[in-house]
């Protein structure tokens, strides 16, 4: 029998903290032009704008945009099962499933988006695939996960952008409202973070430039005083 558990003695490795990459506002924009008429461009913008997960952009449907009451619910998502879309009616966390303001510009491009999936509807008749999804193949065909990451990294390449990942669109949203002065409390609620704490270490290394503006305005105070 042994006294004690050598297992105590062991040394973990430690975790090593992951950076994901972002775009700017400029490459934000020059990517929306590039994408434009590409199928999954539906789930690019709404990604970018609301810093959506991939799981949380291909389980939004028509019944969580409320057009009258301007807001969007996120509170469905997919995944990927053995090459099919599997729905599931919750969010990542509790904190995700959340409501955001439904902005003019968002508003007028999904009503836009509605009557073009309706002329599809008809144009395709027996051989539309029906479903509620928002983000969606012409053919009613919802998107695989998988799909999405491959078909935005060959955007990229096609158009010369630096490389970032899907999710990396979700990161950007966060840079620019830091970019623009929105607290972090503003964005955990934004990104559906469930702790403050997730979304300082997040994004730690953006809040280096808010924390050289302080210095920088802390160094004229007291130039002056």
């Amino acid at each position: 029998m042994l006294p004690t558990n050598p297992a105590d003695k062991v040394l973990l490795p430690k975790k090593k903290r992951f950076t994901g990459g972002f775009y700017n506002e400029q490459q934000i924009m020059q990517l929306l032009d590039c994408a434009k008429d590409e199928a999954i461009y539906p789930a690019i913008l709404l990604s970018a704008f609301y810093g959506l997960r991939r799981s949380e952009v291909l389980g939004l449907k028509w019944d969580a945009v409320d057009f009258a009451g301007g807001m969007i619910h996120i509170r469905n998502t997919v995944v990927e099962y053995l090459s099919t879309v599997e729905e599931k009616e919750s969010t990542k966390t509790k904190a995700s499933y959340r409501t955001l303001p439904l902005a003019k510009e968002i508003a007028d491009y999904l009503k836009q988006l509605q009557r073009t999936q309706q002329e599809n509807r008809e144009f395709f008749g027996s051989g539309y695939i029906k479903n509620d999804f928002v983000c969606k193949r012409e053919n009613g065909e919802p998107f695989l996960p998988n799909y999405i990451t491959i078909r935005f990294r060959k955007i990229l390449q096609n158009h010369d952008l630096p490389h970032i990942r899907f999710h990396d669109l979700r990161h950007s949203a966060a840079s620019l409202l830091l970019a623009n002065d929105f607290s972090l409390k503003e964005i955990q609620e934004y990104l559906g973070h469930g702790d403050i704490s997730t979304t300082a270490n997040i994004y730690s290394h953006l809040l280096f430039q808010s924390k050289q503006n302080m210095a920088d305005r802390m160094g004229s105070l007291l130039r002056t005083a």
